[in-house]
């Protein structure tokens, strides 16, 4: 009987080790598998143009940044720590741009970047400067279908659609207002080259194109190239300090007396410059949030508890969305790392888990379910967020906007699908 004792206490001495052993061995896998968290905040930068020809559109889209950092941080920010930004004003010039990239990367080390404004400079940030250093760029407004072929390693994103949808509603605006012939000026850069070419190619016959350069007094060469057609309307593409100065020519020389404008031309500076007489009537294009969407619905309740009004510039919505889809990433992967962070973006807003919108409540849910371990699906105030392998947004809406009564006031809403 005591051998017999002697032999279970033995061998249930040897099950316990082994059980304790395994048990050791699950709980280092586990830790392997799930790294601890970052014990420094993340940071995000916002580039854009305070002081440039875009200088009009930077104050505001910053205001859709510093609302997703509030919902965020009220949520109980990032790794338990308060999410942190920094600006930079790239006065939409390429040395300017670039050097602001590097201090906010190598200085101020930012995990991810919430801009440029500009197609041009975007692509340049992320080829050259980003994109080596692996840090993300998450544009609002760069609409330019070059953006869609930079080298960028896979750190270029957008949460703004392609001007090849932009294009493509403009012309149909053209044509319904009648318009068998038209004069475009653009101005010489990724985003006006992208954008008139793609309204070329959707309206057909009956574009007579002028390239201009930035920070000229005059246009008046130009516009007389655009004009070469015979058409007295024009469809202006380019920034509003260009804008203010070809518009009052075109007018002050008779070269044209309708105007067609887009998302860059969309301007309150415009209208006291030109004049809200010279402008009534005019229309234009811009992207847009959705019509009766509960995201966006959610986002414009949040913003004008905020603000007290809804923007009328283009792209906060957008600016809100980069940095949700940023932090909730940076939650999912643990990690502060660009490529962590990169890696998961496509996993937080894409289809297939829990859908979550924005909002101080909707933020809040949606970080709770990551922690949770939980798939999330988080759709954007401004579009779905689906990006394709080239970064790029497959799905969203594009407004028809009017110079009305010395006011911008929206019009109509049409729906794309670039992944048809």
């Amino acid at each position: 009987m005591t051998g017999l004792r002697i032999a279970d206490w033995r061998r249930s001495a040897l099950l316990l080790l082994v059980a304790l052993v395994a048990g050791f061995a699950l709980i280092a896998c586990s830790d392997e598998d799930t790294p601890e968290a970052p014990t420094e905040p993340l940071k995000i930068a916002f580039l854009a143009d305070f002081s440039g020809p875009l200088g009009e559109f930077g104050p505001e889209i910053q205001k859709g940044v510093e609302l997703a950092i509030k919902h965020v941080n009220a949520a109980g920010g990032v790794h338990g720590l308060p999410v942190e930004f920094v600006v930079g004003d790239d006065k939409t010039d390429l040395t300017a741009a670039t050097e602001e990239a590097r201090r906010l990367i190598e200085v101020e080390r930012v995990a991810a970047i919430v801009g440029p404004l500009a197609s041009g400079i975007t692509v340049a940030v992320a080829e050259s400067i980003a994109g080596p250093a692996g840090v993300i760029v998450i544009s609002p407004s760069a609409t330019s279908p070059m953006v869609t072929t930079a080298d960028d390693a896979d750190f270029l994103f957008r949460s703004t659609t392609s001007d090849a949808a932009q294009g493509v509603v403009l012309a149909d605006l053209a044509k319904a207002e009648g318009l068998t012939s038209v004069g475009v000026l653009f101005l010489d850069d990724a985003y006006g080259q992208g954008l008139a070419d793609a309204f070329e190619g959707a309206f057909g016959e009956g574009v007579t194109k002028a390239a201009f350069q930035d920070g000229a007094a005059s246009y008046l060469a130009e516009l007389q190239a655009a004009k070469a057609g015979g058409a007295d309307t024009l469809v202006a593409i380019g920034y509003p300090t260009q804008a203010q100065v070809f518009i009052r020519e075109a007018l002050e020389n008779g070269l044209f007396s309708k105007f067609l404008f887009v998302d860059g031309t969309k301007s309150e500076d415009l209208i006291a410059v030109v004049g809200a007489a010279s402008l009534e009537g005019m229309k234009g294009t811009a992207p847009v949030g959705g019509p009766d969407n509960d995201a966006t619905q959610a986002w414009d309740a949040a913003f004008m508890a905020e603000y007290g009004a809804l923007p009328t510039r283009p792209f906060v919505r957008e600016a809100y969305d980069a940095v949700v889809a940023i932090a909730l990433a940076a939650e999912k992967a643990r990690s502060n790392s660009g490529a962590a962070i990169r890696d998961q973006l496509r996993a937080v807003a894409g289809p297939g888990g829990d859908r979550f919108i924005p909002g101080a409540e909707g933020v809040k849910a949606a970080i709770e379910a990551v922690r949770a371990g939980d798939d999330i699906d988080f759709d954007g105030a401004a579009t779905t967020l689906n990006w394709d392998a080239a970064g790029d947004v497959t799905t969203g809406f594009i407004g028809v906007w009017q110079y009305q009564g010395g006011q911008i006031v929206e019009l109509d809403t049409v729906a794309f699908d670039l992944s048809k």
